[in-house]
């Protein structure tokens, strides 16, 4: 373990007081009465607006992410990424075979269907066999740094949910599972897994995968005590953003910056907001209008290009290996049309911003306030990253109209 990844404890001088009356109600709760609070009781009220906001944005039918709101087409094809899908359909048959009929329709759904963020069966609620299949299905589709970044971001929230003393709201397995088509070899489905600061989507087809969109936070962002002390992530993302951005020129470094404070007075109204802060394209965000802003990454020289090709490797980390190379592929073929943009101050201690984005990826990081810490300015132990595939590339959409069509309920072509 490098320097660099070991926990440091910042955070702790921005323990929440507990006797606060939003934490004498919060460790009473699990997590259905804490959603049903904020969703009918509207507390908090924040919280209850964003939803609410949220509902309007799921009722818009799915476009995907474009600069403009013109979506550029011929941008995806079908391809072999040796994705070991037997495997996975396998690990999901086992996972099938252990659910009662009530289990089994709440965790399945039609591969079109629009609720691709819903309840399912949550990992906390359903025996530990159930559990260790769900997580055997993640073992399966994901890379082996894929899913050991995604136990740990788990593991994180379970010890947030300890500092809060709200362990049935956060833990390690406070988390939803959702199937969308039949697990299949020949045909599409996909699965989502969510929850706080974990949200997976995986779309699956013969040897192919998107892993799109995907969020992963953590606050704080390591374990300094307990069986788990010494986690930490998205340390990595962070240092090579801030060499990135430290490398530049003046010039470049002011061409970068879109805004020079977290929240800034230059803002238009909706740049920023209290759940996502600066993100662009968080929850429910699918067709959200994002213009280029910053500089190009042909300004680049050879070692900052060099660095933001290892951003983007961080980020696209849940895809296995061949298919994750053959997304950079993709990406590099798009380098002409990437553009990097920042945010805030980039001193070795500014918490900041950061943006890649290109016609076939958009990646975010941002340093966040505390939501359950007390820190009322971004800090570096508080992170936000997320992924998104522009041009209708989300949850597969863009390869969906490629895959030919077949006729009866499993899949099987109608013989008269």
């Amino acid at each position: 373990m490098t320097t660099t990844e070991q926990p440091t404890g910042e955070y702790r001088q921005y323990l929440p007081d507990l006797t606060l009356y939003r934490f004498q109600v919060m460790r009473t709760q699990d997590a259905h009465e804490y959603a049903h609070a904020f969703k009918t009781q509207k507390q908090p009220p924040w919280l209850h607006a964003l939803y609410m906001h949220w509902l309007d944005l799921l009722e818009e039918p799915f476009k995907g992410v474009t600069t403009d709101g013109k979506v550029h087409s011929d941008l995806y094809q079908l391809q072999d990424e040796s994705v070991p899908v037997a495997q996975i359909v396998d690990a999901t048959a086992s996972f099938l075979a252990l659910l009662d009929d009530k289990q089994k329709e709440a965790v399945s759904y039609h591969i079109d269907s629009p609720q691709w963020r819903t309840w399912g069966v949550r990992l906390d609620e359903v025996s530990s066999s159930v559990r260790d299949a769900v997580m055997n299905i993640l073992k399966a589709t994901l890379s082996p740094e894929g899913y050991d970044k995604a136990v740990k971001a788990m593991r994180i929230n379970h010890f947030l949910g300890e500092l809060v003393q709200s362990p049935r709201v956060m833990n390690e397995f406070s988390y939803n599972f959702v199937l969308f088509g039949r697990p299949s070899t020949t045909r599409p489905w996909g699965w989502s897994f969510y929850g706080h600061h974990l949200c997976l989507n995986i779309f699956l087809y013969k040897g192919q995968i998107v892993a799109s969109p995907w969020f992963t936070g953590a606050e704080p962002n390591e374990i300094d005590s307990g069986p788990y002390a010494g986690t930490r992530i998205l340390q990595v993302e962070e240092k090579l953003g801030l060499e990135l951005m430290q490398s530049l020129s003046a010039e470049l470094q002011s061409r970068a910056r879109v805004f020079a404070q977290m929240k800034d007075p230059a803002m238009p109204p909706g740049r920023w907001n209290k759940d996502d802060q600066r993100h662009v394209c968080g929850a429910y965000r699918d067709n959200r209008q994002v213009p280029y802003e910053g500089i190009l990454a042909s300004t680049f020289n050879a070692k900052q290009k060099e660095l933001m090709y290892g951003i983007i490797e961080q980020y696209l980390l849940y895809l296995p290996a061949k298919a994750r190379a053959m997304k950079v592929d993709q990406i590099r073929q798009h380098q002409g049309e990437t553009y990097f943009c920042w945010i805030g101050g980039f001193t070795d201690d500014d918490p900041f911003y950061y943006r890649i984005q290109s016609p076939v990826i958009l990646i975010e990081f941002d340093h966040h306030s505390g939501v359950f810490l007390k820190n009322e300015e971004p800090k570096k132990f508080h992170i936000h990253t997320l992924l998104r595939t522009p041009n209708a590339g989300d949850y597969g959409y863009a390869l969906r109209a490629q895959i030919p069509a077949v006729e009866g309920p499993n899949a099987k072509e109608i013989v008269w």
